[in-house]
């Protein structure tokens, strides 16, 4: 099977950064896209940024430049640089991955992490 671990959130005073780690585990072949989301209380949840298997990345705008998106592909592991926090950018913060578990199985499939707490605060 397949689990997506989130770490690296917590507490942060306006303008502090955090950086966010998604590892994946288990029975993968390649993975597709990754990406970061994000919800907070009472909103919708809402894509903050994805990066594909090449590299190409795509922001929403109430992070762009303050953002960074990354993954390490031998580790499996996809990457927030969160800079110039605001106390907007309070949410869960949730991984997500489309995956391959096989060769054989030409779609992926679709996955997500529990969760880690982002609050900016002071």
């Amino acid at each position: 099977q397949v689990q997506l671990v989130e770490s690296g959130g917590g507490l942060v005073q306006p303008g502090g950064s955090l950086r966010l780690s998604c590892a994946a585990s288990g029975r993968i072949f390649s993975i597709n896209a990754m990406g970061w989301y994000r919800q907070a209380p009472g909103k919708e949840r809402e894509l903050v940024a994805a990066i594909t298997s090449g590299g190409s990345t795509n922001y929403a705008d109430s992070v762009k430049g303050r953002f960074t998106i990354s993954r390490d592909n031998a580790k499996n592991t996809v990457y927030l640089q969160m800079n110039s926090l605001k106390p907007e950018d309070t949410a869960v913060y949730y991984c997500n991955a489309d995956i391959r578990s096989t060769y054989w199985i030409s779609n992926p499939r679709n996955y997500w992490g529990q969760g880690t707490q982002v609050t900016v605060s002071s």
